[in-house]
């Protein structure tokens, strides 16, 4: 064989061999996404849900349950405490320096701050609008953040003072947050169907992104590596979107009412908790560009919310079995199914 077709031979084998490593790479990673849901915590009472977000210093799951918070032990699964008088509670952020957790409740205006050894309640903070609801803290920035869903505006609370240093108008119905590492804080805006950046040292809304085809975006997850924000829709779209530009990068399908987005970056997969049917779907991302459905696991129906423990690659849900609706009022015209007491439970989603 001539020297020339030995060289051609030997770099078409290198490049077949690199191939094949590539794709076999590629095959490993999207086998290791395969989740099941692996345990499953019963919880009394018969109140209705929003957010559960885990705090992994003490491994604790905190439940938000209308007007109380039940709080788990994530390795027993066992109850371990409550905070009361949380009246139309929502989500929850967790400042660990100071050992502190931030909870904001949508009917009482108010930020309910509590000590995270303990759970007894410290401070209660008057909302700087209606209705908080999303909240997250950012610890490069010392600050919490709220959206006031009401008031279509995010406030931003100083964490050492627990004083609202500013709110910011959004133009809509603020739902979830996520912050980039370069001073960005990123909220859905769901009535809007756009996400809106706000920069953080001059609380002024930077930009307003539309994420069509997206309708009523609710979770909002980074990966702030690669400056991707992952947004979940009410019309069964997952967008995945440039967080320095706004340009959608990909748009995947997901299940019905999701409220809730995750990124687990060592495992580069996304998560879209899908209450409509009852499914938690799993993303890989193959590069920052390029996302692909891996897998479907069945939950529960109504499970919308979640929380992932990114160390332990386990994703937290809740939900429970529905009675029919109570009678319509004019107080409440469109009542949702009632929950069966006795059936609420925390469903834990692993790797096989």
């Amino acid at each position: 064989m001539k020297r020339s077709n030995i060289l051609q031979t030997l770099i078409a084998g290198g490049l077949v061999s690199a191939l094949l490593c590539g794709g076999a790479h590629a095959a490993t990673a999207k086998a290791g996404a395969q989740f099941e849901v692996a345990e499953r915590y019963a919880l009394a009472g018969a109140e209705r849900w929003d957010y559960v977000a885990y705090e992994p210093v003490r491994h604790h799951l905190f439940v938000s349950r209308d007007n109380h918070v039940q709080v788990i032990d994530t390795h027993t699964g066992k109850l371990i405490g409550e905070i009361e008088n949380t009246d139309g509670v929502h989500g929850f952020a967790f400042v660990q320096d100071r050992k502190l957790g931030f909870a904001t409740n949508g009917r009482a205006n108010t930020i309910t701050v509590f000590d995270l050894d303990t759970l007894k309640v410290i401070d209660t903070i008057k909302a700087a609008g209606r209705d908080p609801d999303g909240i997250l803290y950012v610890p490069a920035l010392q600050r919490v953040y709220v959206s006031n869903g009401h008031d279509k505006s995010v406030s931003a609370i100083d964490v050492a003072t627990r004083k609202v240093v500013s709110t910011t108008p959004v133009g809509g119905k603020p739902e979830s947050l996520a912050a980039d590492n370069h001073g960005h804080v990123f909220v859905n805006v769901e009535d809007k169907n756009e996400i809106v950046e706000i920069g953080a040292a001059s609380a002024a809304a930077l930009a307003h992104w539309p994420v069509a085809p997206c309708e009523a975006p609710s979770g909002l997850a980074i990966d702030a590596k690669n400056n991707r924000l992952f947004t979940v829709c009410a019309n069964q779209h997952m967008m995945v979107v440039d967080a320095t530009s706004g340009h959608a990068v990909a748009d995947l399908p997901i299940g019905g009412h999701p409220d809730a987005a995750a990124f687990d970056p060592a495992l580069k997969l996304a998560f879209s908790s899908n209450g409509a049917n009852g499914t938690l779907t799993v993303i890989h991302e193959d590069d920052a560009d390029h996302y692909s459905v891996v897998q479907n696991v069945q939950t529960l129906e109504g499970a919308k919310t979640m929380a992932l423990d990114p160390q332990r690659h386990r994703v937290y849900l809740v939900s429970s079995k529905f009675g029919p609706a109570e009678a319509a009022t004019a107080q409440n015209p469109h009542p949702r199914p009632t929950v069966i007491p006795g059936t609420f439970e925390v469903l834990v989603a692993q790797r096989k």
